[in-house]
């Protein structure tokens, strides 16, 4: 299945719903629990009684969490109507042939796992995710990539504290519309889920069919195929510039692949040995040096 590239547009508000708060609060220095305030709305008891819930010695951080997300929301409602984010996303005809993805014709290189955390897990690739060249026929993965509009990471330079919340709001954004953009391609798109009925909260724990890996995750840590997507969803289209070594700008923006197998998940590929490294610079027609540099936190030591 292909589609043409597709650009969509957001307001801030199409997009708040799908804030996974605890990545924001973490930003913060928060633990999870503490995101539990963004489950309560226009409910001052509530507010006081979830404050009630925490011990006593944690409270004073409780609230402090808790006038963390009121500010948060204050900030959303400030740069609604003001600044836009964009997602690109296209659908492509694809294959796998080893380690290596076809993508409309295109080969994009995968790493596979060296290290199992059970002794009868397979080592996982990308790949395995995808119908084999030899089977003859096509399936499809989809790539796309989310920003913020680039004046938004300017706004309240001369304040510190200000500039820092909208830079990790900004950034939550991009993870926002990277969600939302999954959940209109699996159920309109791309349409393999489109009776998928999930709660936000389910939505947000990813208890649906297939997985979006961004590039720079465990499952996808080179980040230089940056590049190779960008040549596959034309990434300019939404204002991302790429830098040398592959890191995006705006600096709140995420890209990455999709896949629909019901048994895709999520994993790491963790350490690589010298022979992997050479043979994925090998199929990446980069010299090792310069792979090396790419995926240096993989590297057996």
């Amino acid at each position: 299945m292909q589609t043409d590239i597709t650009v969509v547009t957001y307001d801030i508000h199409d997009l708040t719903e799908y804030i996974n708060w605890i990545y924001f609060f973490h930003a913060w220095g928060f633990q999870p629990r503490f995101a539990a305030i963004a489950d309560i709305h226009g409910c001052d008891s509530c507010r006081a009684g979830w404050l009630a819930s925490f011990p006593e010695n944690e409270r004073a951080k409780a609230a402090e969490a808790m006038q963390l997300h009121k500010e948060a929301n204050r900030m959303l409602n400030a740069v609604d109507g003001r600044f836009k984010v964009y997602a690109v996303y296209r659908l492509m005809d694809a294959n796998a042939d080893g380690d290596n993805l076809l993508l409309n014709g295109t080969r994009f290189p995968l790493l596979r796992q060296q290290t199992r955390i059970k002794l009868k897990d397979p080592f996982l690739c990308l790949s395995d995710f995808v119908r084999p060249l030899a089977s003859g026929i096509t399936d499809t993965v989809g790539g796309f990539a989310t920003t913020i509009d680039e004046r938004m990471e300017e706004e309240f330079k001369e304040d510190d504290y200000k500039h820092l919340l909208i830079k990790t709001l900004g950034e939550r954004l991009a993870e926002a519309a990277a969600e939302k953009i999954h959940e209109t391609i699996r159920k309109e798109v791309w349409g393999y889920a489109k009776d998928e009925q999930l709660t936000m909260k389910q939505l947000l724990n990813e208890d649906y069919q297939g997985i979006r890996p961004a590039v720079g995750y465990p499952s996808l840590p080179d980040i230089s195929v940056s590049y190779l997507l960008d040549e596959l969803i034309d990434m300019k289209r939404i204002g991302i510039r790429l830098t040398e070594n592959g890191m995006m700008q705006p600096h709140a923006s995420v890209c990455g692949l999709m896949f629909a197998h019901p048994a895709s998940r999520y994993f790491a590929v963790g350490k690589i040995d010298e022979d992997q490294l050479a043979d994925y610079a090998k199929r990446r027609n980069i010299p090792i040096g310069q792979i090396r540099k790419y995926l240096t936190a993989n590297l057996q030591s």
